[in-house]
């Protein structure tokens, strides 16, 4: 059993080290050429930072590159394995096939762990420090960096402090900005909402500039519109003290601190002991003052709930989506090898486009489950776990029934 064992590992890990390399340089290959090459050949980064980047992608595209190393992996060795009736001399010999995969199933159980330590710590860490060096510190995106989207920012504006959310951030184009002037530390008494915006910011200052377009101000029970305003933000200290990663960048632990903070700052509107006039906001110069309807007023509390819902489902679905594919591997592993002896074939291509067609199944799952992030009432973060429940359910049952000689 210990030369069984050693030989069908050392198949399987000779195979999981060569396909890995090679898809994690597909993933390399396609984020270099989106981030690094064009500041490469503008000339505005020496050849030692362009390595440098690609060194800290190399996480990120491992991360990838270890599920389609591992369906890839137990396809080929086990179908050649089918193939050349090795399988069949094995069950003459008494040995069952649960017994011989059991160092697979134990290795893609270790590499779990690798990836999850990648997925959850080392990838994000390493993309930051990416972004940072190229998109902060080089490009000067100020304004994507400074105010990322789906996420509270602390902004100072005249000695006020507001909360700001953005949507989208298209490289300084805002669409569907919240911004909250906090009264105490969890209510607000004045909701600004427009539609779209732009970030009007420079490198190196300590303001940020912000034009919103279309915008309607609730304070109390009055709702007033503006075409277009431009307020001169002031960074506050947490927002200085560091670069904050967008959501996708971040740890696990920056995701649980983040949805602590979520929770807590409840962001409910004041109770205001008088109707307030907008005195503060005269320099505005509102094109319309109207004493709005409660089911205006309502309309835009509502709105202002599902956008900060949608805040906290963002967060829940990157959480979950991090720990969910660093179950990748031994999902995959479970169908890539019962599938591996179904194929009979010792041909690469079958054994290829059979693994390609399970990454492409699995990866619909985690695209369907981003896409609908900003939706809680589809429930995305549970989706996300729907790939690795299917994939080790069906490859169980192929499992027991290969293992039973069974079709």
């Amino acid at each position: 059993m210990k030369t069984l064992h050693r030989y069908i590992t050392g198949q399987v890990l000779a195979s999981l080290l060569l396909t890995v390399a090679v898809a994690a340089f597909v993933v390399l290959l396609m984020n270099t050429m989106h981030d690094v090459l064009p500041l490469l050949l503008s000339g505005r980064v020496p050849l030692s930072l362009a390595a440098r980047a690609i060194a800290l992608e190399l996480p990120f595209a491992c991360v990838y590159g270890l599920p389609m190393g591992f369906v890839t992996a137990t396809l080929l060795v086990f179908a050649r394995f089918s193939a050349d009736q090795e399988l069949t001399a094995m069950r003459a010999s008494g040995i069952s096939l649960l017994s011989l995969i059991m160092p697979v199933l134990l290795l893609s159980l270790v590499c779990c762990g690798f990836s999850a330590w990648l997925n959850l710590e080392i990838g994000p860490r390493s993309r930051v420090a990416l972004l940072k060096m190229i998109r902060f510190d080089l490009v000067h995106q100020m304004g994507s960096a400074a105010i990322p989207e789906g996420q509270l920012v602390d902004l100072k504006f005249q000695d006020k402090r507001y909360q700001f959310y953005v949507g989208k951030n298209h490289g300084g184009e805002l669409e569907d900005v919240n911004v909250y002037r906090m009264q105490t530390e969890t209510n607000w008494d004045v909701l600004i909402h427009a539609p779209r915006g732009r970030l009007l910011g420079t490198p190196g200052t300590n303001e940020l500039v912000v034009q919103l377009m279309d915008g309607r101000i609730l304070h109390g029970q009055s709702i007033s519109a503006f075409g277009q305003e431009t307020f001169n933000f002031s960074a506050s200290s947490v927002t200085n003290r560091a670069f904050k990663p967008s959501i996708s960048d971040m740890t696990y632990a920056q995701l649980r601190e983040e949805l602590r903070l979520l929770q807590r700052e409840n962001l409910r509107q004041a109770s205001l002991a008088s109707p307030a006039a907008l005195a503060d906001l005269d320099h505005l110069n509102l094109s319309v003052k109207t004493n709005a309807s409660p089911a205006e007023v309502r309309a835009l509390l509502r709105q202002a709930a599902e956008i900060r819902d949608g805040q906290i489902s963002r967060v829940q679905t990157t959480m979950h989506g991090e720990i969910a594919f660093s179950f990748a591997c031994f999902g995959f592993t479970l169908i890539g090898i019962p599938l591996g002896l179904r194929v009979h074939r010792r041909e690469t291509n079958i054994g290829i486009a059979l693994a390609l067609g399970l990454v492409a199944v699995y990866y619909g799952f985690v695209m369907l489950g981003d896409s609908l992030s900003a939706r809680p009432e589809f429930y995305p973060h549970l989706i996300l776990w729907v790939p690795n429940f299917l994939f080790q359910g069906i490859g169980a049952a192929l499992l027991w029934r290969a293992n039973r000689g069974i079709g």
